[in-house]
């Protein structure tokens, strides 16, 4: 049998600094990656928890010009919207907001979770099957600081059509979309999130997050 490792002091501090220096990315070089990083990260990823060991994550890496310009496209469409249903008072502070690196990521990826993956067998997913997608969020999340920890930026898209998005990249109808990505690096590191510098919103503390019963 073999020992767990001993996560001491120094590398719990080290732990704190990833996770507080893990950023949304939209701002990246051109720089092509190392080969073999994605595969790499994307084998980290993998390590995260998933409900009954199903695994459900399927990462897609875009790399066809023709359907990252239709990405690009839904980008800008939902974006138009987006700004439109901002109230009055916030659209000209939303208008000044990067929010996608599409134009400039070498790397695209969008993760699914597969809900029609027979792995797992089905445990933990009678009463709550969005654990799948959950499952798939972790993995998303444990590829973010993997990437971080090799100086890597990655950025969340969110402000895109789902289904436009499964059809651009032709995935089976019972992959979700969990997110589009975008990996690189970055122009600069910053340790307060861009959102916050610009005004956008504050990190609020902890405690408020902490309900007893």
């Amino acid at each position: 049998m073999s020992s767990a490792p001993l996560f001491d002091s120094a590398f719990r501090a080290r732990l704190a600094a990833l996770l507080a220096w893990r950023r949304d990315v939209r701002r990246f070089r051109r720089d092509p990656l190392p080969a073999g990083t994605l595969e790499r990260l994307i084998g980290l990823a993998r390590l995260a928890p998933s409900v009954g060991l199903s695994e459900p994550w399927r990462f897609v890496s875009v790399e066809d010009p023709a359907r990252r310009a239709a990405v690009r496209a839904n980008f800008a469409q939902c974006n138009r919207a987006a700004l439109c249903a901002q109230r009055p008072q916030h659209r000209a502070s939303y208008a000044r907001l990067k929010l996608a690196g599409l134009a400039e990521a070498p790397v695209q990826l969008a993760v699914f979770a597969d809900y029609a993956t027979a792995q797992g067998k089905g445990l933990g997913r009678l009463t709550m099957p969005e654990t799948l997608a959950y499952s798939a969020v972790a993995a998303a999340h444990t590829l973010w600081l993997a990437a971080r920890a090799e100086g890597i930026g990655m950025g969340w898209v969110s402000i895109l059509d789902p289904a436009a998005i499964a059809a651009i990249l032709d995935v089976p109808a019972a992959w979700k979309l969990i997110g589009y990505f975008c990996l690189g690096f970055p122009q600069a590191a910053e340790e307060v999130p861009e959102l916050a510098r610009q005004g956008w919103e504050q990190r609020r503390p902890a405690a408020e997050f902490l309900i007893r019963r």
